[in-house]
């Protein structure tokens, strides 16, 4: 374990600025070393490999060329058999119900070796009747079990045209083809069938052979996928991958070939050519070598620019992080002003670390002065607090004078001040948060108190229902919103105004609303408060209340609603000559924190 912890360290001193970045440089550039290398490589190889399929090409055309003149050649020869005087009579004869005698057939032979003469690679001649029966050679035999049918319904739609069969079934050394004999003299009607048997190895095409020293094989298949050609490499071999593929490169018994292919029409067969790849290739081995030198000092080359950059990088880094521990060990003090460094980002970074010493250096200033500050209006705030006490002995000395008096009316408005005043200068680190019912004790005070100014003029609703009495709420928050309903609405009428103040439950929720039948607004000045009050703006530079911007900041902070929504906290509905209602809901329980505070000063908002 201790071992562990001591290679850990050890690892850790390498964990550095400089080092990471040496090491990002390097892989980087082997990276590109390697994707260049290897695109380079299979570009040329496939450079390679395209123009040696061109000159393959050429040589699978010329031997495509030769294959059809030897076809040519064949075809020539077997027409000149079915069209023989003595071949035509023998047919006649058949299809007229006369069988042909022995010396007959036994004259096809001096006819067939005649015409075989010509044809080097021409093994026999088969002839049939119409109704498939052998007459030469001398020897029973019937057409459908010597081919396929199929290739006797091929001879028939070619109409006397030569058909390429394959491999005879009966030979391995030689290849069949077939051809109807047509009889002149009935119209070119069918007369019989020709069969032709050849050598393999007079087309000179079909064996796997060696071109030059490159290895090239050049094989001939049928449309089966047979292989024609003579010999132990290929014998039996399917052909008929290489003819399905699409390949440029293929692999043929356990070796890479490149594969080029040229279809025969007058046979049906395909010429395959394969060269080796390792031949087309050949050149790629000195361009690998040459990429491995070229990476290899390429690696050299960057390894040492990688150094050279990370420490050039770093250097400067090192000599700021030096500074900064001068500066820890002596306090606070400024490093060297100027640091070696010829890059705009270290000398933007030292200027920044410098303004930075120095704002801290005031800040230490600043807090300095606010500690003593703070202490001082510690001690006049102690003293002050005889004031407020000051103020509600007094009130309660003119309630009980009056009372002595008689003046009952007068007593109860100055209790009402006097309460009125506790509930707004009391302690606001204990009693920032009340009920709803003590918010509407409030209200009603003031209520009261702003009777003594409007007389008769004023009236008021106060509907509290007793589930939502209980609920917190901020101090305050009722009272703004009715002070706006007096001053805009009752005081800006003419005879009497009622506000109406109501609280109730709604969706889990407690909804209170705060109503004035004054002259109201319309759309456009409706319009522009909701604005105002969703953008902060006050309306009026004279406003003296909390207002309903303060309000609105209140609900915001303390509840999650209003920021979140992006909705206005206050909801206000009014209209012309009807008077406005100012609501607003707020959660049983959703407050964010009842040690918030609300920043700004008090705003009003002029209706």
């Amino acid at each position: 374990m201790k071992r562990a912890k001591k290679i850990a360290r050890r690892l850790r001193r390498f964990n550095t600025l400089r080092n990471q970045i040496f090491i990002a440089f390097f892989l980087a550039m082997l990276v590109i070393l390697g994707i260049a290398g290897g695109f380079t490589y299979s570009k040329v190889s496939s450079l390679l490999k395209n123009n040696a399929e061109k000159h393959i090409k050429q040589t699978a055309i010329q031997a495509s060329g030769r294959l059809d003149a030897l076809m040519t050649q064949v075809d020539s020869l077997t027409a000149q058999v079915a069209g023989n005087p003595f071949v035509q009579q023998l047919l006649l004869d058949e299809v007229d119900g006369r069988s042909a005698t022995f010396n007959e057939r036994q004259a096809l032979l001096q006819v067939a070796g005649s015409y075989q003469a010509y044809s080097p690679g021409g093994e026999a001649l088969e002839l049939y009747t119409n109704t498939g029966k052998l007459l030469f050679p001398l020897k029973e035999g019937q057409l459908d079990i010597r081919v396929d049918p199929r290739y006797i319904e091929e001879a028939d739609k070619q109409k006397g045209r030569l058909v390429w069969i394959g491999i005879d079934p009966e030979n391995s050394h030689s290849v069949l083809a077939i051809r109807r004999v047509n009889l002149f003299e009935r119209w070119f009607s069918p007369g019989g069938y020709l069969i032709a048997r050849i050598q393999r190895g007079y087309f000179q095409l079909n064996e796997r052979t060696t071109v030059d020293d490159s290895g090239e094989s050049i094989l001939l298949a049928n449309d089966q996928g047979e292989l024609l050609g003579i010999g132990d490499t290929a014998s039996g071999t399917d052909l008929t991958p290489l003819l399905n593929t699409k390949k440029q490169t293929v692999t043929f018994q356990g070796e890479d070939y490149v594969l080029v292919k040229q279809y025969s029409e007058a046979a049906n067969w395909t010429i395959l050519i394969l060269t080796p790849v390792q031949y087309v290739t050949k050149g790629l081995s000195v361009l690998r070598t040459v990429l491995l030198a070229a990476g290899g000092f390429g690696a050299l080359g960057f390894l040492i620019l990688s150094f050279v950059l990370s420490t050039m990088l770093t250097r400067p880094i090192i000599q700021l992080i030096r500074a900064m521990r001068k500066s820890r060990l002596g306090g606070v003090l400024m490093p060297n002003p100027e640091p070696v460094s010829t890059t705009m980002e270290m000398r933007e970074l030292n200027y920044s670390y410098n303004e930075m010493v120095h704002h801290i250096n005031r800040l230490i200033r600043v807090v300095y002065e606010k500690e003593t500050l703070q202490s001082r209006t510690e001690l006049k705030a102690l003293q002050a607090q005889i004031n407020p006490h000051f103020l509600f002995n007094t009130l309660e000395a003119f309630n009980w004078s009056l009372v002595d008096k008689g003046e009952d009316e007068l007593a109860s408005l100055v209790v009402a001040m006097s309460r009125l005043f506790r509930y707004i200068i009391s302690n606001p680190e204990k009693d920032e948060w009340v009920t709803v019912a003590d918010e509407f004790d409030h209200v009603e005070r003031y209520l009261k108190i702003m009777s003594m100014r409007l007389g008769e003029r004023l009236e008021w609703e106060i509907d509290l229902d007793t589930e939502a009495a209980r609920v917190p709420i901020p101090k305050l928050l009722v009272q703004p919103i009715v002070e706006n309903a007096i001053r805009y609405g009752v005081e800006s009428k003419i005879g009497k105004g009622l506000v109406s103040v109501k609280a109730c439950l709604a969706d889990d929720k407690v909804r209170i609303e705060v109503a004035d039948d004054g002259q109201g607004m319309n759309e456009e000045e409706l319009d522009v408060l909701r604005k105002a009050i969703r953008t902060g703006t006050s309306l009026t530079t004279a406003s003296t209340g909390v207002g309903l911007i303060n309000v609105e900041r209140r609900l915001k902070l303390y509840y999650s609603g209003g920021e979140q929504s992006g909705a206005e906290a206050l909801h206000i509905d009014s209209a012309r000559s009807k008077g406005t209602t100012v609501s607003f809901t707020i959660p049983l329980d959703g407050q964010f924190s009842r040690e918030g505070g609300i920043s700004g000063g008090p705003n009003d908002i002029d209706r």
